[in-house]
């Protein structure tokens, strides 16, 4: 017979055994709840690949530009200019498809339009402005690697500027494309109809120019202005012509750290985004509302990624693209020029970083 001591224990040691299981499924469930939220909270936005470095050391890598392969999206491809040498083509895993020796390529910019794309660079080697015309079956059915890209074009010209040309960006004025082409270590900015090679209009934007983007929808300019002021400008041509009165969108008293570089637009809708800015002296990109008054939203950062692909940092040339690319890219694309392109410790040539936009929306959704 048990004596009153010895049945307290019996009870506890019960108790115990009975309720440890639910301890335990407790603590279990606790782990994996704590698991996916931090799992959930992980906003890190970085590189799924990149481009191989570009054969130029130094300073040589500047400018991207996506083409999009509207009949089989993941097989779209992005030119990637050498400012020294010529222009790359890559895939968006950062396979190089083909590379042009085309000279000192500064800048390029790309537009789609019916069964037709069209290309213009900016070539300080001969001071030129070059537009192609390229059907857009071919482009995609050719095998870039035994052929330079652009020696298939259907038309091409080059266009000899007065001023020492620099940064292009290129819209559609009432269906007419057209170019928007900065000055070399001046203000000036003219704005060139491409088909029939025209001068339409110079203006003077305060400072050295080059990243620009032409937002066709809303019939807007967005220009970085480097070097003396550092500022962010928007000029509507709805309003004004020619470009007397632009919106400043912000400045380095504001969001932007050192240069203001490339500019690109993310569409949600045809006339509703974000404009996204390379803040280069901090390594941030920008968010701004595409809409006026054109409000700073938020900034991000392109960090390392698990899989050891390095960071962005003082980035000159970005472009972006909203397409369903499928993948990993159902929200779009950005492609970021990495001005120091790391190998673990190993500094290796200048290349382009190929990131979703999925995450960046997560950001710019939680400073909404």
């Amino acid at each position: 017979m048990m004596n009153m001591e010895q049945h307290t224990r019996l009870v506890l040691d019960t108790t115990t055994k009975l309720t440890k299981p639910k301890i335990n499924a407790s603590f279990l469930l606790a782990l994996v709840l704590i698991t996916f939220v931090a799992c959930s909270q992980d906003t890190s936005i970085y590189a799924l690949d990149e481009t191989g470095p570009v054969n130029t050391a130094e300073d040589a890598a500047d400018d991207p530009a996506i083409i999009i392969n509207y009949k089989n999206p993941s097989a779209s491809l992005f030119f990637g200019t050498d400012k020294t040498a010529g222009v790359y083509l890559y895939d968006l895993k950062g396979v190089q498809q083909s590379f042009s020796p085309l000279g000192a390529i500064n800048n390029i910019d790309v537009r789609q339009q019916n069964s037709e794309i069209f290309l213009a660079a900016t070539n300080r080697s001969n001071q030129s402005v070059g537009f192609w015309v390229i059907d857009q079956k071919t482009f995609f059915a050719n095998n870039h690697e035994s052929q330079d890209v652009f020696s298939i074009s259907k038309r091409s010209f080059n266009i000899f500027s007065s001023i020492d040309i620099y940064g292009i960006c290129m819209g559609m004025i009432g269906g007419t494309p057209v170019a928007f082409v900065t000055e070399d270590r001046g203000p000036k900015v003219e704005l060139w109809t491409l088909e029939n090679q025209k001068l339409i209009g110079v203006f003077d934007n305060g400072g050295e120019s080059e990243g620009c983007v032409f937002d066709d929808e809303n019939q807007t300019l967005f220009i970085s202005e480097e070097e003396t002021n550092g500022v962010l400008k928007a000029y509507d041509l709805n309003q004004e012509y020619p470009f007397l009165n632009p919106v400043i969108v912000d400045s380095r008293e504001g969001n932007i750290g050192g240069d203001p570089e490339g500019v690109a637009i993310y569409k949600t809708s045809d006339t509703e985004g974000y404009v996204i800015l390379s803040s280069q002296g901090d390594n941030k990109y920008n968010v701004y509302n595409r809409q006026k008054p054109y409000q700073f939203i938020s900034s991000f950062t392109v960090d390392d990624s698990p899989r050891g692909i390095d960071g962005t940092s003082h980035t000159d040339g970005i472009s972006v693209s909203s397409y369903n690319f499928g993948g990993q890219y159902t929200k779009g694309i950005m492609i970021a020029q990495d001005d120091e392109n790391l190998d673990g410790e190993e500094l290796k040539n200048q290349n382009f970083k190929i990131i979703p936009f999925t995450k960046i929306i997560k950001n710019i959704n939680k400073h909404q």
